[in-house]
């Protein structure tokens, strides 16, 4: 009886143990790689085939990459750079705007020996992946951005103005003395704002993230990525002169970015694919791995599909931005669309079918001081109050 008892002890607590921090492939090969733009880059690569960059993000470093580098590896060859100022690369003083780091990016690819790749971005990534697409245009196969904006890029300006993006202004020597040896608590706010599920990142993963940040120079570094992006807002004004002309795809979270993702690319690129991962928030390499992964080389190895911008004849409301006091709503609102019971409340429809399985869109006018009750919805919504409190 006791044997049997421990025995299903130990075999409870076994899927505990088991969780462990990401990390790339141990046959991967690690070099250091100097860039001309004044910093010392750390790269890991392996795997066989088309070239495949990927570009991690804030609160993160290359690791992150864990489950697509050990799928796309089978038959590509993989490249993961940590960026400057973020895990082993280096922590210069300056150039974290995003058009130094794309020539950090362009300096890795080519001392490695290869040139064209496809690359794969997320969240501060996808800045330095855009930049690194509209600096070398013909070096990029095809581009994959996830759950992040682009400074400068519309609607940069309604974005800056959500408080959920407080850390983009939260740098400089006092920030660094607030979080010193706070590293952790400092982050979860992060994890835990941007994610769809709450265990996700796992502690392992907060952990050993954290510790990345906590080394000496960290936090300076990171904080210097939201230093810049004034700097990077002017450069990629610039750069949306020219539109992109290689696929892109543009994922979002659905409890995130969400479709949001394709209407910021469009503004910089003329063929954008779609996506939005379902159930997901920010973090989808630790929320939604397995269908990420298999998004991501869906989109790499299938056929180019060109998916232009749809025409104004035909009613896509992306082709005019129109602010909410410019936009008419009409007469009547679409019937079947509200819920709360709250007289007064302009309700229109801007893309999808609500009375349909899938994604919908709706816009809500709302008279002033109307207070609404709690109340349900039969579906998932996220609400992004864009004018007014």
């Amino acid at each position: 009886m006791i044997r049997r008892f421990i025995a299903v002890t130990l075999f409870a607590v076994a899927p505990v143990s088991a969780q462990s921090p990401p990390s790339l492939p141990s046959s991967f090969q690690a070099k250091t790689i100097h860039s001309p733009a004044g910093a010392d880059i750390f790269v890991r690569s392996g795997g066989s085939g088309p070239v495949v960059v990927l570009i991690h993000g804030y609160a993160e470093n290359s690791d992150s990459w864990a489950p697509l580098a050990a799928d796309l590896m089978k038959d590509h060859t993989v490249v993961v750079p940590d960026l400057r100022g973020i895990g082993r690369s280096s922590k210069p003083a300056d150039g974290y705007d995003k058009k130094t780091q794309a020539k950090d990016i362009r300096a890795v690819v080519t001392s490695l020996g290869y040139d064209k790749t496809f690359v794969v971005a997320h969240d501060i990534g996808n800045m330095v992946a855009y930049a690194y697409a509209a600096t070398y245009p013909e070096k990029v196969e095809r581009l994959v951005v996830m759950d992040a904006p682009i400074p400068g890029i519309d609607p940069w300006s309604e974005i800056l103005q959500n408080p959920g993006v407080w850390h983009f202004n939260f740098h400089g020597p006092d920030a660094e003395r607030l979080v010193a040896g706070r590293e952790r608590i400092y982050f979860d706010r992060i994890w835990n704002d941007f994610t769809g599920d709450k265990s996700k990142p796992d502690e392992p993963t907060r952990n050993f993230f954290t510790a990345t940040y906590a080394q000496p120079g960290g936090m300076r570094a990171g904080f210097a990525q939201f230093a810049a992006f004034s700097q990077d807002a002017k450069d990629n004004k610039v750069f949306e002169q020219t539109k992109l002309t290689m696929p892109v795809m543009a994922v979002g979270g659905e409890k995130s970015f969400g479709s949001l993702q394709a209407v910021i690319m469009r503004h910089v690129a003329v063929n954008v694919q779609e996506e939005v991962v379902t159930g997901s928030g920010h973090w989808l390499m630790e929320e939604r791995p397995a269908y990420t992964v298999a998004l991501i080389r869906k989109f790499v190895d299938g056929p180019a599909v060109a998916h232009p911008a749809v025409s104004a004849a035909k009613g896509d409301v992306n082709d005019k931005r129109l602010t909410p006091a410019e936009y008419k709503f009409p007469p009547q609102g679409n019937p079947g669309t509200g819920s709360s019971g709250v007289g007064g409340i302009e309700t229109v429809v801007l893309k999808g079918n609500p009375d349909q399985a899938g994604l919908y869109t709706i816009m809500l006018r709302v008279p002033a001081h109307t207070r609404i009750a709690a109340h349900s919805h039969r579906d998932d919504r996220v609400a992004t109050v864009i004018s007014g409190t």
